[in-house]
């Protein structure tokens, strides 16, 4: 899913060249993409985009009267710019979601699943925008105090608190597991056992890796629109890194396996060299399962 790295790119790459162009044609290319009836999507038609913005995972497009255009990429959505005069524009008709016509180009809203949960909605107003999002903490405007009392609120891992919504906007299963192991703390770590050292150590690391993948990718894209948007880069420590060796001490990087994800972490770096009990592997080892990477 693209978090808060990615969505950042994808709202400069926007802003530089939708605002203050006038939206020709909107045209929906699958049914399922359009959650919203009210306002009717056609009111958007022909005004000038006045403004685009980043919601957590969202992507907001701003329009005269108070009229919000918002995107929920969600695993697989991506968004496609092809430069005027279109043409064919090199995309399977398969994945079209919607496609948003400007003088100077068009932007295509493409989904590669067939499980369709992407999403675009039109909403009306400050309040219908603000009953949409989650209310999560923005983590590279928050202050020390105000990321302390978001921990603080629920006593859930540390890992599932960077990545509920309602505590931090934009932080998904990819970036966590990086901040995590850059704070060298166990992603299994109540947030109500952290002390103070340990807070500020993850404070300083969520900005310094939300901050320098905005740049990376940012010089990446040299300009151009982000077209390969993923969770998996080469250079990333730990994040789809099973098995490669720690970036910092050379261990193998281990995983949890839970539900649909895996959360991937150093035990050497983050955990004192213990393994954390994996669902699957461990219930089936049971005794065999080794208790630290010295033992594996």
């Amino acid at each position: 899913m693209p978090e808060l790295p990615d969505v950042a790119l994808y709202v400069e790459a926007l802003r530089s060249r939708i605002v203050g162009r006038p939206l020709e044609r909107l045209t929906i290319l699958n049914p399922f993409v359009l959650r919203s009836v009210d306002p009717p999507i056609d009111a958007v038609r022909g005004r000038a985009a006045a403004g685009v913005r980043r919601m957590g995972k969202r992507i907001v497009v701003e329009f005269p009267e108070d009229l919000f255009l918002v995107l929920h990429l969600m695993i697989a959505g991506r968004l496609r710019w092809r430069d005027a005069p279109v043409g064919k524009p090199g995309i399977s008709a398969k994945l079209m979601l919607a496609s948003f016509e400007f003088p100077n180009g068009t932007v295509f809203f493409t989904e590669a699943s067939s499980r369709k949960r992407a999403s675009l909605q039109l909403v009306k107003g400050e309040a219908a925008l603000a009953a949409i999002d989650r209310g999560g903490l923005e983590p590279l405007g928050a202050t020390l105090g105000e990321f302390s009392a978001a921990l603080a609120r629920e006593n859930h891992t540390v890992k599932r608190a960077l990545t509920d919504p309602r505590l931090f906007s934009g932080i998904g299963n990819a970036y966590s597991d990086e901040i995590l192991h850059a704070a060298r703390l166990s992603p299994l770590k109540l947030t109500q056992s952290l002390d103070d050292e340990e807070i500020e150590r993850l404070y300083g690391a969520t900005r310094d890796t939300l901050a320098s993948w905005i740049e990376r990718l940012r010089g990446r894209a040299g300009g151009a629109f982000p077209e390969k948007v993923t969770a998996f880069h080469d250079e990333m420590s730990v994040h789809g890194r099973f098995r490669a060796p720690c970036p910092v001490c050379g261990a193998p990087v281990q995983r949890i396996v839970y539900a649909a994800n895996e959360c991937n972490y150093c035990a050497r770096c983050q955990t004192g060299g213990r393994l954390l009990a994996d669902r699957s592997l461990s219930r089936l080892l049971r005794d065999d399962w080794p208790k630290s990477i010295d033992d594996l």
